[in-house]
Order: structure tokens, then sequence, then C-alpha cells
């Protein structure tokens, strides 16, 4: 596939220490056969690549000299055959939508929809093992911030994703 037909992901960054444990909990629960990516929060699914050079643009005019978005781990998701975390941050989704706004015409139904921020550790896997994996983390849950560093452009190209662009915030 050649660069002009594989499809954007923009996702947030986190932190080292976010990352770790995100991550960590994704490589311990997610299929492995499955698990091609590491712990993401992904802001849209697919752009086109024809944006590429304007997204990278905005995103640079987003970041640069910014703070980084307040952001808050603040609940444990079902997925049905899975588990995510819910992550809520009105600042980033400030960023997303202004994001939606300038790209409204070039989106996919999917991010079209309402978006709902969360890392999925854990997918495609039967109902009763998602249950557990549920209930087990929910016992000694508790919300806390989470450090959001920057946001990433990758291409989609069916397998694991090929990074594009990273902004970063200012700390």
């Amino acid at each position: 596939m050649n660069e002009t037909a594989a499809p954007i992901i923009v996702s947030a960054l986190f932190g080292d220490a976010d990352f770790a444990f995100f991550n960590g909990l994704r490589r311990q629960h997610f299929p492995p056969e499955r698990n091609v990516i590491d712990a993401h929060l992904t802001l849209f699914h697919h752009l086109p690549p024809s944006i590429a050079g304007e997204l990278k643009h905005r995103l640079d005019a987003e970041t640069r000299d910014a703070p980084q978005p307040k952001a808050r781990l603040s609940g444990i998701m079902s997925l049905g055959r899975g588990v995510a975390f819910r992550i809520d941050s009105p600042d980033l989704a400030v960023i997303r939508n202004g994001l939606a706004d300038a790209f409204s015409g070039l989106l996919t139904p999917q991010d079209q929809q309402g978006w709902r921020p969360h890392v999925t550790i854990q997918n495609k896997v039967e109902p009763a093992e998602a249950k557990r994996l549920l209930a087990e983390l929910s016992a000694d849950f508790r919300p806390r911030p989470v450090d959001i560093s920057g946001i990433a452009c990758w291409y989609y190209r069916g397998g694991p994703w090929e990074s594009l662009s990273r902004h970063m915030f200012a700390r």
C-alpha cells in the first residue's frame, strides 16, 4: 500500500508512567495474536491521508506552547468481549471537537459519533473472561489524574501503526 492510500489515526500520547501502566495491562490481558499496537487513546480512527499536512499544522498550533490537557482516569468500561478504562478530559475534547469541525466533511461514521475516550486493555475474548477482568479491576479502582503528553498521527496499514508525526504539549 502506498502512503497516499493509508488512512490516518490520531491518538493522545501518555506520559511514561501512565503509558507503562496501560500498556502493561494490555500486554497481560489482550490476546497476544491480536495485540499488534501499544495502549492508546484514539481521537480519530480514520482520516484521509490527503489531509496529513493540514492535520500536522493544526496539531502543531494546538500543542506548541500549550499546557498539557487535564485528564482523569475516571472508570472502567465493559466492552462485552473486553475491558477499557474511561478517560475524562474536557481539555482534550475541545481539541478533538475543533479538529472534527475542521474536517467534518471527511469524517467516517465512526468518527462522527460522539467521542467516548477510553484505553482498551482487553478485547476479543470470551465474555466470561472479560467479566472476570472487569470485576478484578473494579475491586480496587480509584479515579486519578492521567498525564497526556502529546498527540500523535499514525498511518494505518493493517498491522502495527506507522508513525507520521508527534506533537508534544508544553510541560
